[in-house]
C-alpha cells in the first residue's frame, strides 16, 4: 500500500470518528429537552466514571485490596456530594497513594 492510500485511510477514519462526536455537540444547544432528560444528561459523567473506576477498585493491589476499596469509597462519597469529576478522581488517587505508602 502506498503512502497516499494510507494517508487517505487515516483521514477517512478520522472523519468517521469525528462526525458522531461533533454532531451532538452542535445540535444539543438547539434542542430543548424535558426536565427528566436534563437530569439524566447531568448524571452521565458520574455514571461513566463509576463504570470506569469500579473494576479497578478491586485490582489496585492484590495483596491489599482495602487500598482500592478506600479510594473507591472516597470517590463514591464525593460523587454523591456532586463534586466535579476531576475532584473525585484526584481525591481517590491521593487516598490510594497515601495508603500505598503506609
Amino acid at each position: 500500500m502506498d503512502s497516499t492510500k494510507i494517508l487517505l485511510l487515516i483521514l477517512g477514519m478520522a472523519l468517521v470518528t469525528y462526525i458522531p462526536r461533533a454532531l451532538p455537540a452542535l445540535l444539543v444547544g438547539k434542542i430543548k429537552f424535558g426536565a427528566r432528560v436534563e437530569k439524566f444528561l447531568k448524571l452521565i459523567p458520574y455514571t461513566a466514571m463509576s463504570a470506569l473506576i469500579f473494576p479497578g477498585v478491586f485490582t489496585v493491589d492484590a495483596e491489599r485490596p482495602l487500598i482500592g476499596i478506600a479510594g473507591g469509597a472516597v470517590a463514591g462519597v464525593l460523587a454523591w456530594l456532586k463534586c466535579p469529576v476531576m475532584v473525585c478522581v484526584i481525591a481517590a488517587i491521593a487516598v490510594d497513594f497515601v495508603l500505598y505508602l503506609l
